[in-house]
């Protein structure tokens, strides 16, 4: 079956066809996907459920695999590898969380636009997501165009906010939620990282607006007015016209590139079982 990318909106975002992510992928398919990645930014493959193995082993095709938060909290996990990111509502025991879950403050945060692991000093790449049981209504995944964003900003604002840089906080937006349980281990395990608020995707040669729910304060101005403006470039970047809206179904597999893009969950009925398994990887050079 040929290979094939179909836009699912105008130069961002596009569902590929004639690809089993079930079987090894070789060389010059992982090069396709690389390439279509560098395009498209977010990749949407239907049908495919994969097991815990098979979704690592996929995901490490293309570059060494990050546990994210899970380094600093210690939380324990109900999947056979570390590098499984629980992205769903479902207890240790199998049981859906119950509203006194811990577990549901994550779940709630990932309803904040951001890219993951942006509050890590590690060059974060891709992350992918594995619909294993979605519920019957809400619950779609909504990723952002931060290139089209930053083309689409007024010349004053982007002279405004190339020169400056954000400190991303791991746990600004779960204590911004009213999560203050984290201990100072925990929270030393990631000190604060500053990345500018505007950076170029190499392989694109696209300049990328890069606002998150994870930057706490903005180098040379005061909290609130540092915090204000990351709200009106999230707020600008996520505008209708630069967002694709993914309905999930069971199966369905989307990875997409962090260093180009926000994304958030929607609200959902959190009585209703919704189980997702996220892989995330580091630039290939990462050790």
């Amino acid at each position: 079956m040929t290979i094939a990318f179909t836009p699912l909106r105008p130069q961002f975002a596009a569902q590929v066809t004639g690809i089993d992510l079930r079987q090894p992928l070789d060389d010059e398919t992982v090069a396709r996907i690389d390439a279509a990645m560098d395009r498209y930014a977010v990749l949407v493959f239907r049908h495919q459920p994969l097991t815990q193995e098979q979704q690592i082993a996929l995901a490490r095709r293309f570059g060494p695999l990050d546990a994210g938060l899970r380094k600093a909290t210690g939380a324990p996990t109900r999947f056979q590898h570390e590098e499984l990111i629980d992205i769903g509502n479902v207890a240790l025991d199998g049981s859906v969380a119950q509203p006194d879950n811990s577990k549901l403050i994550g779940v709630l945060a990932n309803q904040l636009w951001h890219s993951d692991s942006t509050f890590q000093d590690l060059p974060v790449k891709y992350s992918m997501l594995s619909a294993v049981v979605v519920p019957a209504e809400g619950a779609q995944t909504q990723w952002a165009d931060l290139r089209a964003a930053w083309e689409a900003l007024p010349e004053k604002t982007q002279a405004l906010v190339e020169p400056l840089v954000g400190r991303h906080s791991a746990f600004h937006s779960r204590i911004q939620l009213g999560d203050a349980s984290y201990t100072e281990a925990q929270l030393q395990r990631f000190p604060p990282v500053d990345r500018p608020l505007v950076h170029l995707h190499a392989a694109s040669g696209r300049k990328v607006l890069f606002p998150s729910v994870h930057i706490e304060s903005i180098r040379g101005m005061t909290v609130p007015q540092g915090r204000l403006l990351v709200a009106e470039l999230i707020e600008h970047a996520t505008q209708r016209e630069f967002v694709y809206s993914h309905e999930w179904a069971q199966g369905d597999y989307v990875m997409w590139d962090n260093r180009t893009t926000l994304h958030r969950g929607t609200r959902y009925d959190l009585s209703q079982r919704r189980d997702l398994r996220r892989t995330t990887t580091l630039e290939r050079h990462a050790t």
